[in-house]
């Protein structure tokens, strides 16, 4: 499956559906359905047994997740309602295109159905007063407009607890970037496909995780349920290269390769995996890059604190603008996570 396809399913957290089933059957095609299994969470865990069963076990992840949007209810004029789905910055909203709810393909005698069209609006800037155009609107002040005529057509169309993805087509330009939404984690999820089919030197679970961006929800449970010695947080991590920023407030660079963090808000890596993970890519010529920044967070932490603890480290690919409609990578520092997983699992 390519990029491309994977960042054009539609996946706000908790609802993961539309990803999920293509992952399985990627999983299933690669490794058999007898080492696929979807948990109670919504996570795809797919097993491949290493060369080696005295090896470490480890648990590789990546989230199926993108921030997004929820309907909660509509306005008289049929304008809808919403609320953020994971940490979005409310200054990228406005004007915005998205799509309400998701595609349904045709079932039981009941018609296939699109996504509607919709747009994020605002108080128009003729009618704000000066103290409304110095700070930015909030989440609750903003709507969707889907066209309804009014609340009972709005509701009718996109009822409370509509899932809203941003409108964004995935576009390569320039000299080898990629331009898309949901790259923060399709990314990592693209890269774990292409693992299925390593050399694993141990037992490696593959788990597409589910809620990441809600508070890592989906990879506590798996994570308890397998008890790894070892996990690997395949993400997207911001890229702050731009304009006249500091490098000291960089945090990674695009196009400089994978980035391997030592510290994050929500872990601090195992020494020695870190070590070695910028040994063996020193070795095998894979760019990469420490991260630069003790900011953000991510599975890592949640794989950490499993049971009587787990080695963990995580591999990013930087991401400038992340968590926005339109997200920028490269695809050079993609290949670099994808080698460097890869050489890691294979060890």
């Amino acid at each position: 499956m390519e990029l491309k396809q994977l960042c054009e399913l539609q996946g706000v957290s908790g609802r993961e559906e539309l990803v999920r089933a293509a992952v399985y059957d990627e999983c299933v095609r690669t490794l058999g359905k007898e080492n696929v299994t979807i948990d109670r969470m919504g996570n795809v865990i797919a097993h491949k047994r290493g060369r080696d069963a005295d090896a470490p076990h480890v648990m590789v992840s990546a989230h199926m997740d993108e921030v997004g949007l929820m309907v909660i209810s509509a306005t008289d004029e049929g304008l809808l309602h919403v609320r953020p789905i994971g940490g979005i910055d409310p200054r990228v909203l406005v004007s915005k295109r998205v799509k309400v709810g998701y595609a349904v393909p045709a079932r039981d005698g009941k018609p296939a159905q699109e996504p509607l069209s919709g747009v994020i609006g605002a108080m128009a800037i003729h009618q704000q007063t000066a103290e409304d155009r110095k700070r930015v609107l909030p989440i609750d002040q903003l709507y969707v407009d889907i066209g309804a005529k009014d609340k009972d057509e709005a509701l009718e169309k996109a009822p409370a607890g509509t899932p809203i993805t941003f409108d964004t087509a995935f576009t390569p330009f320039g000299d080898g970037r990629i331009l898309a939404r949901a790259l923060d984690d399709r990314i990592g999820c693209y890269n774990m496909l292409r693992l299925l089919t390593c050399d694993a030197h141990g037992d490696v679970d593959f788990v597409f995780t589910c809620q990441e961006e809600v508070g890592c929800r989906g990879a506590a449970g798996a994570a308890f349920r397998l008890m790894p010695d070892i996990g690997l947080a395949l993400e997207g991590t911001t890229a702050n290269d731009m304009g006249d920023t500091p490098a000291v407030h960089h945090v990674c660079r695009v196009g400089q390769g994978t980035t391997v963090s030592f510290m994050d808000n929500a872990s601090i890596a195992n020494p020695e995996l870190f070590r070695d993970i910028l040994a063996l890519a020193q070795k095998e010529g894979i760019p990469h890059q420490v991260k630069m920044s003790v900011s953000g967070g991510n599975e890592g932490g949640t794989m950490q604190r499993t049971g009587a603890g787990v080695r963990t480290c995580v591999l990013s690919v930087p991401c400038r603008y992340i968590h926005s409609p339109s997200t920028v990578c490269a695809a050079s520092d993609i290949e670099a996570q994808y080698r460097l997983a890869k050489a890691f699992l294979e060890k």
